[in-house]
């Protein structure tokens, strides 16, 4: 009988010798299949006319507005509109007690039909004493003292017409009238109140909101680098277009109506190294109020020949730059370092890098390489690879891939 350590070292060599045989020879089935040749989603890279145009922050300002403030001073009577409604230009808002103002407004009629009494005596006699004196009837100063006293009693009478004219004023500022069209926000006052001519405090404040402008900032550096691109050719006018301004409210929406261009601000603040601009916009529902951030889109120009392609055909390299996968004659990737001048929607517009005709790869950048051949596929945006895909991976559990 043979000991233990025997049966284990003839087991162990048995085992060693088949390992050894099937290493050495060929595996059951031929050889492996050749790895399959990668498959890219693709695009080709056509210029086309591109309307450039820049996303600036604002904020929403009145047409008009005015505070109303009373021109004369004394007890509120009334209050004569509804706050936060509409109001007409001349539309009666307020009433200050007259009382006051049309006893001085009486006082100085009486005081000018005195003075036109007067007046006619003095001016027969005057009259009178230039018939004499010229027959020697009278003195020659007493026709000077006459003809003075003429003149004096005319200038009563301007006097008195003047402070009539003022008191009749004063009556009429005791109505606090509207002074232009718009809607009018809270009074600060209420009927029994005391006011003041040219006090601090306004009454009320009343804003037009149809139409209504958009004050946007915009960097001077941008405007300048504007002026340089339009002076090389790669961005040309935009005719009439070029006005023409498109408005993001806060929640992302887009506002229906569009606004123009009215002017851009000759002056650069000397704090934020910008300039503001200002467009108008129709606002028939008071849909946008004052003081509202917004975001202008304007239309700065056209670049006729623009290379636009997908952001997600961009990837950046170590250092951070743009590159980019083309694929050449011989169905083989090339890598281009790309220079970007800004995004477009969800597409780069490329400055260098790529030319008209290159076949861009969209998809399938994750297993490309310079120099690996590639079999191509028309990319589509809605249908490509990897769309369904991502759009399914947040509800499916881990694994489910597989």
């Amino acid at each position: 009988m043979r000991p233990p350590l025997t049966y284990g070292l003839t087991f162990l060599t048995a085992v060693m010798s088949t390992c050894m045989l099937v290493a050495c020879g060929k595996p059951p089935g031929g050889p492996p299949p050749a790895a399959g040749t990668p498959e890219v989603g693709v695009v080709t890279v056509q210029p086309q006319r591109v309307a450039i145009t820049t996303e600036l922050p604002g904020r929403t300002v009145p047409f008009l507005i005015a505070d109303v403030r009373p021109q004369v001073g004394g007890i509120v009577k009334t209050r004569q509109f509804r706050e936060g409604s509409d109001v007409k230009a001349g539309e009666a808002l307020y009433q200050i007690d007259p009382a006051t103002y049309k006893a001085t407004y009486d006082s100085n009629l009486a005081a000018l039909a005195k003075a036109q009494a007067s007046l006619v005596t003095t001016r027969l006699k005057a009259e009178r004493y230039k018939e004499l004196v010229a027959i020697k009837a009278v003195s020659q100063q007493d026709y000077d003292d006459a003809a003075a006293s003429l003149q004096q009693g005319e200038a009563d009478v301007a006097s008195a017409k003047a402070n009539v004219e003022t008191s009749r004023i004063n009556l009429a500022y005791a109505r606090i009238d509207a002074p232009i069209s718009g809607r009018i926000g809270k009074s600060s006052v209420t009927p029994g109140a005391l006011v003041t001519a040219s006090q601090s405090t306004a009454l009320a404040t009343i804003q037009q909101l149809n139409p209504i402008y958009v004050d946007v900032t915009q960097p001077s550096a941008a405007m300048l680098q504007l002026k340089q691109a339009m002076a090389r050719g790669d961005l040309q006018k935009s005719g009439a277009n070029a006005a023409k301004v498109r408005l993001l409210l806060e929640d992302g929406s887009t506002y229906p109506l569009e606004g123009k261009l009215e002017f851009s601000d000759v002056t650069v603040d000397q704090n934020t190294g910008a300039i503001t601009l200002r467009a108008v916009f129709p606002n028939p529902d008071a849909d946008l109020l004052p003081g509202m951030y917004v975001r202008a889109v304007l239309q700065e120009g056209v670049k006729d020949q623009a290379l636009m392609v997908p952001q997600q055909a961009v990837s950046r390299d170590g250092a951070g730059k743009p590159v980019a996968y083309v694929v050449d004659a011989q169905h083989k990737l090339q890598r281009r370092a790309l220079e970007t001048e800004r995004a477009i929607g969800d597409q780069w517009l490329v400055r260098s890098g790529l030319k008209a005709g290159d076949q861009l790869v969209v998809d399938g950048q994750q297993r490309a390489a310079p120099g690996v051949e590639v079999k191509t596929v028309q990319w589509n945006p809605k249908s490509g690879p990897g769309t369904e895909t991502a759009k399914a991976a947040p509800s499916e559990p881990a694994g489910a891939a597989n």
